[in-house]
């Protein structure tokens, strides 16, 4: 079955001074699917990822060429206006960033900012995106208590919330679960597998075990080539190249 997509990289080249970080990436990401981007460590995936949303040429020294379509607009086209681009993405770490200030603050940032002054509505749409991140039961009597009190698994979830509030179409995660506990990680699995139906999930992981617990596709990257990519069931268990099956295999990592 042909998956629709929402994101296009066409002949992506990141060069980090005389790094060459990404080389002619090519590759369509599905619609409302989980898309996991796997790969040894320094092979290009948070870059990739950061692609996504800009982040990656606020660095100095950075060069870019080719495209990133999202919704068939080319994000690097110098037109366009970065913050319309992030308000697209919500963006997880790989370590929680709470902002300093309470709970409730930090789900109503993002909408205060865009614009959202009416204390009911703000009120409706924190209680709505709590609940969307798995977090409104736990902390619902303590809304206005400073997020830094919340366990680093309760703040992942937070900011996962505040994200959210945005209304994005995308959700990133750079490694969202590596500084999380067993439990914290499942929640935030469990929390993506349920938000896939409104939203294009996009997730980094050295974890190949998690990988395969949540991936509906899979891009497979090494030394900032694309060796693979397509649906996860596929890659995993018929990869085409002989680096796929070595690096699951554990060969090479």
């Amino acid at each position: 079955m042909k998956h629709k997509t929402h994101i296009s990289v066409r002949n992506l080249n990141v060069f980090y001074g005389n790094e060459h970080a990404l080389k002619n990436i090519t590759v369509d990401i599905p619609d409302k699917k989980i898309t996991v981007i796997i790969g040894p460590s320094g092979c290009g995936k948070t870059t990739l990822l950061k692609s996504f949303n800009r982040l990656v040429d606020s660095m100095e020294e950075v060069k870019v060429s080719g495209e990133v379509l999202v919704d068939g607009s080319n994000i690097f086209d110098p037109k366009l206006e970065i913050t319309h681009i992030r308000k697209k993405m919500g963006l997880l770490s790989q370590r929680p960033y709470p902002l300093p200030m309470s709970i409730y603050d930090n789900v109503a940032y993002g909408p205060k900012i865009h614009g959202l002054h009416n204390a009911k509505k703000l009120d409706v749409l924190v209680e709505h995106y709590l609940k969307e991140s798995g977090l409104w039961e736990e902390v619902k009597d303590r809304l206005h208590e400073p997020a830094s009190r919340l366990s680093v698994g309760q703040q992942q979830r937070l900011c996962l919330a505040r994200g959210l509030a945005v209304e994005p179409d995308i959700i990133l995660g750079d490694e969202p679960t590596s500084a999380l506990d067993p439990k914290s990680s499942q929640r935030i699995e469990q929390k993506f597998i349920e938000l896939k139906k409104n939203y294009t999930i996009i997730v980094v992981t050295h974890i190949l075990r998690q990988a395969k617990r949540l991936a509906d596709y899979v891009i497979f990257l090494y030394m900032g080539e694309l060796v693979e990519h397509g649906p996860a069931n596929e890659v995993f268990e018929n990869p085409r190249e002989e680096m796929t099956k070595e690096y699951i295999k554990g060969i090479i990592s």
